[in-house]
Parts: structure tokens; C-alpha cells; sequence
């Protein structure tokens, strides 16, 4: 091994501690992106089907929504010119 100066250690030291800065940094910044991208993760929300069954006993009843009619052409022709009456 060989000889280090104390100059030589220091410049390693320093170099060692800014790369695992940026290291750090950089995880940082991706875990911030990630969560950014994710907010449904950091809701709390219930663990089993037992405790979101007594979760959702409590909510009040949604009044259903009224149907669609999905038709296509062929179902409900429209005229291509008013009739006359």
C-alpha cells in the first residue's frame, strides 16, 4: 500500500463525502418525483375486506345514476330531412 499525505487523504475524504452528497441528493430528488407521481400512496385506507365492508356501512347511501341509452345508428335511424307534417 502505498504512502498517503495527509493532503492526499483529505482530497480523498472530501471527494468520498461529495459523492455520497450527490448520491443522496439524487435519491432525494427521485423519491420526491416518486411521491410526487403517487399521492394515492399516502393515503390511509383500510387493510382487510372486514374493516372496508364496517368502513363503508358508515358512508350515506349514493343515489344510483339513471341509465344510459347507448343505441347505434342502425337501432335509432335518424331522417336526413325533417318529414313533413
Amino acid at each position: 500500500m502505498r504512502n498517503m499525505t495527509d493532503a492526499d487523504r483529505t482530497r480523498l475524504r472530501e471527494s468520498l463525502v461529495g459523492n455520497g452528497l450527490l448520491l443522496l441528493f439524487g435519491c432525494g430528488v427521485l423519491a420526491f418525483l416518486v411521491s410526487v407521481d403517487r399521492l394515492d400512496w399516502f393515503s390511509i385506507r383500510p387493510a382487510t375486506g372486514t374493516s372496508i365492508a364496517m368502513a363503508r356501512s358508515t358512508e350515506k347511501p349514493q343515489p344510483a345514476a339513471p341509465e344510459k341509452r347507448i343505441g347505434t345508428l342502425a337501432q335509432n335511424p335518424q331522417p336526413e330531412s325533417p318529414l313533413p307534417r
